[in-house]
């Protein structure tokens, strides 16, 4: 794990979210910045950000790269229950909670700016416009798994699959990260099978038949929509539970 001091124009992702859900006023925008270059944190693929158990004391805001947050049993079976993407936070007013109730680790290499309790809330209180923001996008967080619950007890394979797909989907291009209808997908079918509850084996044929269907080409890491409405209708998809507005 390696601290830097600064990071390009990485922040764009955060500032992009946070405009939807909330927009930031000149000021805010600013303020917003200028605390996610203070502290700048590097970490590998493969690796534990943050371990079941551990005291959460620190709020984390991705910058870039992929994260999951999950479970594993006793007997070794993980659960993925969300991904953390560019942009987002992890979680905000962590520090109030006494232990963490999951893990969160590295899917590809990230890099995330690190703020303590003081940074955060003198950040939160700087401007109305940013602590409405964040607020929001705890919220959202709650909706989303919300809606994980519904993905894993009533949808079918297939459904679960499409719903996730298109899910991801608008969390990225939020914040700038799809190409017309591609975007970098560095998720492994195994990652998939324990975000969706189903076995590697399940979780292929209906990667397959997306494919089959001409919806999804998945290919080098990089995950291709074809016919975003189509893949909506099959997933019953209705992204209101994101609570993002596009400007």
């Amino acid at each position: 794990m390696l601290t830097v001091g600064q990071e390009g124009d990485q922040e764009q992702a955060v500032l992009r979210r946070l405009n939807a859900l909330r927009r930031l006023s000149e000021e805010g925008a600013t303020a917003v910045k200028a605390a996610l270059l203070e502290r700048i944190v590097k970490v590998a693929a493969g690796e534990d950000v943050a371990c079941e158990g551990d005291r959460p004391d620190k709020v984390r805001i991705f910058l870039s790269g992929w994260a999951c947050r999950y479970k594993v049993l006793e007997d070794g079976r993980r659960q993925i229950v969300n991904f953390v993407m560019p942009g987002e936070t992890c979680d905000t007013h962590v520090y109030l909670l006494s232990v963490m109730d999951h893990s969160i680790g590295t899917l590809t290499p990230v890099v995330y700016s690190e703020l303590d309790r003081a940074a955060f809330e003198h950040l939160i209180s700087i401007d109305r416009s940013v602590a409405e923001a964040f607020h929001c996008e705890a919220l959202a967080h709650s909706s989303i798994q919300r809606e994980w619950a519904i993905n894993l007890g009533r949808r079918d394979a297939l459904e679960r699959v499409a719903h996730l797909l298109c899910e991801l989907f608008e969390r990225l291009r939020v914040v700038g990260l799809v190409d017309r209808q591609s975007f970098a997908f560095p998720v492994t079918q195994m990652d998939l099978a324990d975000a969706t509850g189903l076995s590697t084996v399940h979780l292929n044929r209906t990667l397959q038949e997306l494919r089959a269907s001409r919806l999804i080409t998945l290919k080098d890491r990089y995950l291709t929509i074809h016919d975003f409405e189509a893949l909506s209708r099959t997933a019953m998809f209705n992204p209101s539970y994101l609570h993002l507005k596009y400007k």
